[in-house]
């Protein structure tokens, strides 16, 4: 399917960030709610703008740690620019 394949890169980054175990599990929690959305993708746009909201969400957790926040960044920079 192309639009898993347009969020094939964006998906392999939110499992690894959800199998990390120092992550917060209300956070891989909601990282796991993300990657659903994503595969389960029937509008391209509105996915995005979901997804983006929902990461936006988590990167004000102060409990995040850093680099998991600049990974998601990352990825809400890919989705920006697919739009």
């Amino acid at each position: 399917m192309k639009v898993q394949n347009d969020f094939r890169d964006i998906l392999e980054i939110l499992s690894e960030i959800n199998s990390d175990e120092t992550i917060p599990k209300n956070t891989r929690t909601k990282i796991q709610t993300t990657i659903c959305v994503l595969q389960n993708c029937k509008n391209v746009e509105i996915t995005i703008d979901k997804t983006i909201q929902e990461l936006d969400n988590l990167v004000e957790d102060p409990n995040l740690p850093i680099y998991v926040k600049t990974q998601l960044w990352n990825i809400v920079s890919i989705l920006e620019s697919k739009t």
